[in-house]
């Protein structure tokens, strides 16, 4: 927004009006400007709340979902020989956009090639705004948020909660291997 300058009644003299700073939840500009970490892709402005309430949702009923992934990779398998028969080169397509459509409205899935869903309560470490893949950082406020988006919930006090709901709930206390970004987008 461009400064308007305007007249000061009292002194009869130009004055500039200052614009607005945006709202947002994590000022973005001025941490950039401070030097502060900011990842690549991952803005605060962009998160709609929309999605973050449906991830919420996500990690509440992390147990259904669960069991639900259960059914269906095991229905998914017993397909093998059908996928085998049209050939799984003309299969991936299809199948990658499904994935792609669904885990990102339930999980705001980053489509990272090596998902860790079932060991983290149903929220994707890739949410977090610095990518940690093995717990929170040192940063979480005492709310339980995160200390790079303040407004935001942290995903690993998202995903402890989620985990202990699962029949499997132990296994986020495996240790994940860093995220190999030559798989992305696969």
């Amino acid at each position: 927004m461009p400064e308007t300058p305007s007249v000061d009644p009292v002194l009869s003299e130009p004055r500039k009006i200052e614009p607005k700073p945006k709202v947002g939840n994590a000022a973005p500009g001025a941490k950039a400007a401070s030097g502060a970490y900011t990842p690549s892709g991952v803005s605060p402005n962009r998160r709609g709340s929309r999605n973050y309430t449906i991830r919420l949702w996500a990690v509440r009923h992390s147990r259904f979902l669960e069991w639900f992934y259960n059914r269906f990779a095991s229905a998914f398998l017993l397909l093998h020989p059908l996928w085998k028969a049209i050939g799984y080169g003309r299969v991936e397509r299809p199948v990658t956009f499904v994935e792609r459509n669904v885990k990102g409205l339930l999980f705001d899935c980053r489509m990272c090639g090596q998902c860790v869903l079932s060991s983290t309560g149903m929220s994707c470490p890739m949410n977090c705004p610095k990518q940690l893949r093995n717990g929170p950082c040192g940063g979480v406020r005492a709310n339980g948020n995160c200390e790079v988006e303040p407004d935001m919930p942290c995903v690993w006090v998202q995903a402890w909660a989620g985990s202990r709901q699962m029949e499997n709930g132990d296994a986020i206390m495996r240790v994940q291997n860093p995220v190999n970004q030559a798989l992305r987008e696969t």
